[in-house]
């Protein structure tokens, strides 16, 4: 197969279109990306399920109720984590500001030569009674969606449009795929069936390793956690393996809630020392060894690429081009490899 200087002209300017209405539609693009991303992740369920004499339809709705209960489930055990350690904070939250008036003040007050003045009591009576008015006021709560209405507004129709997208995404998979596939010019159609079999054999190896890698550091943090003597260990062991998945978002949020729960339960400088330092093994385990050993070669990319990705995908569609910054350059990387491949072959690059 050979190029022409006016065919790879013609291609070049297809794909700079193309970019560039990606890049314009973004934003719309958002819920359309994860409704395909969750589909393309339950199709192999949903087939297994049709190979059983199963409806697709019901096929469809099961796997997606199956997938919102999981979603729940997650949320139960979260929830009431979050509650339980806000209540605390407040009801701590005196005997910090007492000792920060005690220790830090005259601190600052002798490094920048300026009196400061408060009242600890004072203070947890005014956050006492803000989260009061703000948990009973209907006025506040109107107030604020009002304000943010655009954004709740556009919360809200991604959260419908995402499991409708899928739904139809899913029932009507192999359909979409036949009618690509019979868009494909027919001269091209043995190379573009290979890369997509390449791509589909990456993606399935990087979305096996990386469960394979939520499922173990969930179990490391949780057991770590368990060990160290937190109370939380299991929901917050769970939510940051669990988001391994986000490069640093488990880790951060995790860090953080298990940084308030100790800071509750142990008082302590050293129990959260402890605790900081199950996260940095955690991220070195997982870093050096978990994720170069199941996912690491398989999607093939160099660190520098790696980082590259993240920035430019999470530029051009945010946090879901985040959560797809390392497949998408994985099925770029075996894109290019063809297209270096053909060009090497063709006459734009024996005649130039």
């Amino acid at each position: 197969m050979t190029f022409s200087r006016f065919a790879a002209a013609q291609w070049s300017l297809v794909l700079v279109i193309f970019v560039a209405v990606l890049y314009a539609l973004g934003p719309i693009l958002a819920p359309f990306l994860a409704a395909a991303i969750l589909a393309y992740v339950c199709t192999p369920m949903v087939e297994r399920l049709c190979r059983w004499k199963w409806p697709r339809t019901f096929a469809v709705l099961s796997v997606m109720a199956g997938l919102l209960l999981l979603v729940v489930i997650f949320l139960l055990i979260l929830l009431p984590l979050l509650e339980r350690e806000f209540s605390l904070l407040l009801a701590r939250l005196p005997d910090w500001l007492e000792t920060a008036k005690l220790r830090l003040l005259p601190l600052w007050q002798q490094q920048f030569a300026t009196e400061l003045q408060w009242d600890a009591v004072v203070l947890k009576n005014m956050a006492q009674s803000h989260w009061q008015s703000a948990d009973s006021s209907a006025t506040q709560v109107l107030s604020w969606l009002g304000a943010r209405g655009a954004a709740l507004v556009t919360l809200l129709t991604n959260a419908l449009l995402i499991p409708l997208a899928m739904f139809y995404l899913l029932r009507d998979w192999n359909t979409f795929i036949a009618r690509v596939d019979v868009l494909v010019p027919r001269h091209w159609h043995a190379r573009i069936t290979q890369i997509v079999r390449e791509i589909d054999g990456i993606l399935g190896e990087f979305l096996r390793g990386q469960l394979s890698v939520m499922l173990l550091m969930s179990g490391f943090y949780v057991a770590a956690l368990w060990l160290a003597g937190l109370e939380f260990a299991l929901p917050i062991g769970l939510l940051a393996g669990l988001l391994v998945f986000v490069p640093y978002l488990g880790m951060l949020l995790g860090v953080l809630l298990a940084t308030l729960a100790a800071a509750m339960q142990f008082g302590t400088l050293s129990g959260m020392l402890i605790i900081w330092g199950v996260f940095a093994a955690g991220q070195l385990i997982e870093g050096m060894l978990v994720t170069p050993w199941l996912v690491g070669d398989r999607i093939g990319l160099h660190p520098l690429a790696v980082i590259f990705a993240l920035m430019a995908f999470a530029q051009l569609f945010g946090f879901f081009g985040l959560l797809l910054a390392l497949p998408m350059a994985a099925i770029l990387l075996v894109a290019l490899r063809h297209l270096r491949d053909v060009y090497l072959a063709s006459d734009l690059y024996e005649k130039s």
